[in-house]
């Protein structure tokens, strides 16, 4: 079964996690048979590992991590890497893969414009 875990930053304040979560609730709606499930990085729960854990005591057999990361900073250079690798050394079973930043994609940037056009 393939799933995805979208990976954010994380923060203090628990309302910045609300855009996540609607993010979820419009994946499960469109993709109701692909299992998503949410990552952070630090200060909010579940680690990237327990997301990972989540999916594959559903039967999950290859997950597509999104990091929602505006560009690759050195969080997603240097963290995230080696929080991939621990998580792949955790569960070998596992086909563990990522995409670039939501932000470098240029349907991403796009969008962005095109809010701001509308916001005009």
């Amino acid at each position: 079964m393939k799933a995805i875990i979208l990976f954010g930053h994380g923060a203090r304040d628990i309302r910045w996690r609300e855009p996540f979560d609607h993010l979820v609730g419009l994946w499960r709606t469109q993709h109701p048979d692909t299992p998503v499930e949410l990552a952070f990085l630090e200060m909010m729960a579940p680690s990237l590992e327990d997301a990972v854990a989540t999916l594959s005591a559903q039967g999950a057999s290859s997950i597509m991590i999104i990091p929602v990361f505006f560009g690759q900073g050195g969080h997603l250079r240097n963290d995230f890497p080696v929080l991939l690798q621990s998580c792949r050394a955790r569960f070998p079973d596992i086909t563990l893969r990522a995409t670039a930043a939501v932000g470098e994609s240029e349907a991403v940037l796009q969008a962005i414009v095109d809010f701001g056009a509308a916001a005009l």
